[in-house]
């Protein structure tokens, strides 16, 4: 798992006090850096390979300015090409939101998916998410 610590700002607060809707997404994404860094290790936007095709978000609780909230990240599904990750984001010791994430390997210059290298999918798989419960859904130790 990737732990990303979250500081809420002033003005992603909408006007009844909680976090904006729409920054949820941005932090996710923060919570994603050390997977990008796999794939472009300078972060050189001329280099980038990680292109996303799909997130799902899940609201759980209301997110508040003025407490830290941590992002969780793991790797769901590693494949050819494409990276499924499971996300959740928690304040207060509490499941704020769940999101997935879908990633294609992309090669800029050729302008199509590329096989995610061997060396980085060892990587990846040291971040794996727990798999389904008895009732079929993907949960983590943290959420059961």
């Amino acid at each position: 798992m990737y732990t990303t610590v979250i500081v809420p700002r002033v003005s992603e607060t909408d006007g009844v006090g909680h976090i904006n809707n729409a920054t949820l997404p941005v932090w996710f994404e923060a919570g994603r850096l050390e997977i990008f860094k796999l794939f472009t290790p300078d972060l050189s936007f001329h280099q980038w390979k990680m292109i996303i095709v799909k997130t799902t978000l899940q609201f759980k609780h209301q997110v508040h300015f003025g407490t830290d909230a941590e992002v969780r990240t793991w790797v769901k599904r590693i494949g050819n090409s494409s990276l499924e990750l499971y996300e959740e984001l928690w304040q207060n010791e509490t499941l704020c939101a769940q999101n997935e994430a879908v990633y294609v390997n992309f090669d800029l210059a050729a302008q199509k998916s590329a096989a995610i290298p061997e060396v980085i999918k060892r990587k990846l798989s040291e971040h794996t998410v727990e798999e389904e419960n008895n009732e079929g859904s993907t949960r983590t130790a943290l959420t059961e």
